[in-house]
Formats: C-alpha cells, structure tokens, sequence
C-alpha cells in the first residue's frame, strides 16, 4: 500500500475572480434593434398623412423611446469595456499563481512521482476507502484511508501493489458507516500552476501535464515548498 497520511498543510484558500465572457450576441441584437427603430421612426415621419399628421404627445413618447433604446446600447457598449477590463486585471492578479500549486479535482497526471491527495471523509464514516480510475474509467485500485489525515500521498500502485503506468487518474473517497457506503464523492489533488490566461469562460490556469481548470474551480494554494 502507497498511501501515506500527512499531516495537515498550511495551504490558504483561493481567492479568484470568475470573469463572464463579453462576447455574447445581446449587444449586437441591441443595435440591430436601434437601427430597425430608427428606419421605422423615419419611414412613419416621411409618410405621415400631411391632413392627419401625428400627434405631438405621440411622437414625444417616441422620441422618448428612440433616446432609451440609445441610451441602453451605449451602457451595453460600456459594460462590455470593463468586462473586458476586469478580465485582464484578474489575469494580471493569477499571474503570480503560476508556480504554485492548486487543490483541484478532476484528472490528475501522474509521471512517477507521489500525488498529493486531500480526501475529505464524512464525519460520521467509521473507514474510508480511496477508488483509483485511469484515464478510461476502469477502476486500478481500492485502498483504505486514515481518517484523520489531512492529506495523503498516492504513490501509484495498483490493486495487487504493481506499480502504475504515467497517466490521467481520478480519484473517488468511499466513506462508510457500520459496513455501509455513505457517500462517494470525489478527491482533491494538488497540480503545480503553469499558466494563467483568459479562456471562452473567463480567467482558467493550466496544470502541468495540460489540464485547464476555470481559477474559480481552485479551492486552496501552496508553495511546491510548503511542509507536509
């Protein structure tokens, strides 16, 4: 058995900024909107019944609604700038994660050295045991856990102790209660930090070995020098 209880890391939780993508289709529909009106407006102005012209009260309230629509394109045109804005600035701020190490779940690469794991059992569990998938889904191990660990290092061995190809692994925490599964759900790991840049969905890091997780997925960091 390769898992080896720690005990519990100084690493603070994540403090990120989730960044919405400005390039949605409601601004351009918006000003589509405010040309159509504007034409429409126009067109009823040229061809009003010179006998029976429009009604100031009507037109004001036309006037009115032409300097609202106006006035909601440029707010939009405004939002979209400091959207835009806020998304390099938390870049800027994520550039000092790259280096670091984050606690994420998901795939974890494993290249041969041990895997910093932070399982988190269900407080009413009397045992806990850790399910190793590879990157297929099949299941390569079943291994009892410490309860009281913070976190736990994962060496890369299989179920009859052969040790592991590298690779993508996920891992599962089965918490049990007098011989009953409670709850299975799935383990944290940390993944040294190797960029920070902005993706489709906002701000996102990459992990080495190339997993993209969104920053607001990032639950704590650490220094790689951080005592175990």
């Amino acid at each position: 058995m390769e898992i080896q209880p720690q005990t519990a890391s100084n690493a603070s939780n994540s403090a990120s900024r989730t960044v919405t993508d400005p390039q949605t289709p409601s601004g351009s529909a918006l000003s589509s909107d405010f040309e159509t009106f504007l034409k429409m407006l126009t067109t009823q102005m040229e061809n009003q019944d010179p006998l029976n012209p429009i009604e100031s009260a009507d037109f004001a309230v036309q006037l009115a609604t032409f300097s609202g629509v106006e006035q909601q394109v440029r707010t939009n045109d405004l939002l979209a700038d400091m959207i835009a804005g806020n998304g390099a600035s938390g870049l800027g701020q994520l550039a000092g994660w790259v280096g670091m190490e984050a606690r994420v779940t998901g795939h974890a690469t494993f290249a041969g050295a041990p895997l910093t794991l932070a399982p988190e059992p269900d407080p009413a569990s009397d045992s806990a045991f850790l399910i190793v998938r590879d990157g297929n889904g099949t299941r390569v191990s079943r291994e009892a856990l410490p309860l009281n660990a913070d976190t736990v290092l994962w060496g890369g061995v299989g179920e009859n102790g052969t040790p592991l190809e590298s690779g993508t692994y996920t891992f599962e925490l089965e918490s049990v209660n007098s011989g009953q599964v409670t709850s299975t759900k799935p383990v944290e790991h940390y993944a040294l930090i190797r960029e920070a840049r902005l993706g489709a969905g906002g701000v996102e890091i990459v992990l080495a070995g190339g997993a993209i997780v969104p920053s607001a997925e990032v639950r704590a960091l650490r220094s790689p020098d951080t005592p175990l």
